[in-house]
Formats: structure tokens, C-alpha cells, sequence
């Protein structure tokens, strides 16, 4: 993995981190917990994806692909955009793609 990416990754869970550790409202709700007579373990898992974009590809702050609906034919059938195919992909969530 390139180093660039390796450091804005790290930098992504600081910041993520921060803000937790920084939050009044999760101090006060673990410090009531805290009250109650018990102790608090705080686990939080995120799943971060990321995907080169290819060259010419729209940016995520482009609207040009977000704004389109998607089209439901007739049929029911819905056309997925190139970034929802990926958003599911990631999701390990096949779709069958008739002709």
C-alpha cells in the first residue's frame, strides 16, 4: 500500500479517535454508566473503503453521478451506477445483471 495512503489512513483514525475522546456527550453518557456502579469497555469497529479512481472518473464531490435517480424500467428492474455496483461489491452483495 503506498505510504501516502498509509498516512492519511492513520490520520483518519486520529481523527476519528479525537473526536470520540473529545465528545461531552459520550463523557456524559459513560460517566452516568460509570455512576450506576459499573465499568465501561467502549469497542467501535468502522469498515473504511476507499477505490483508486481512474482517470476522467467523476470525483465524490461531482454531482454529476450522484443527482441522476436511479431508473426503474417498466420491468422493476434498477439500473446501478458504476459507484453502486462498488458500494455493494465491497458489501460482498452479488447482483444477478440480465441482457
Amino acid at each position: 500500500m503506498e505510504e501516502r495512503l498509509k498516512g492519511l489512513m492513520q490520520d483518519l483514525g486520529n481523527a476519528i479517535n479525537e473526536s470520540l475522546s473529545d465528545s461531552e456527550r459520550i463523557a456524559e453518557a459513560i460517566g452516568e454508566i460509570k455512576r450506576a456502579g459499573y465499568d465501561v469497555f467502549l469497542v467501535l469497529e468502522a469498515t473504511i473503503g476507499f477505490n483508486k479512481r481512474d482517470d476522467g472518473e467523476d470525483s465524490p464531490g461531482d454531482d454529476a453521478e450522484m443527482a441522476e435517480p436511479q431508473e426503474i424500467a417498466a420491468t422493476g428492474r434498477v439500473r446501478f451506477t458504476t459507484q453502486d455496483q462498488r458500494f455493494l461489491k465491497a458489501l460482498r452483495i452479488a447482483v444477478d445483471e440480465e441482457a
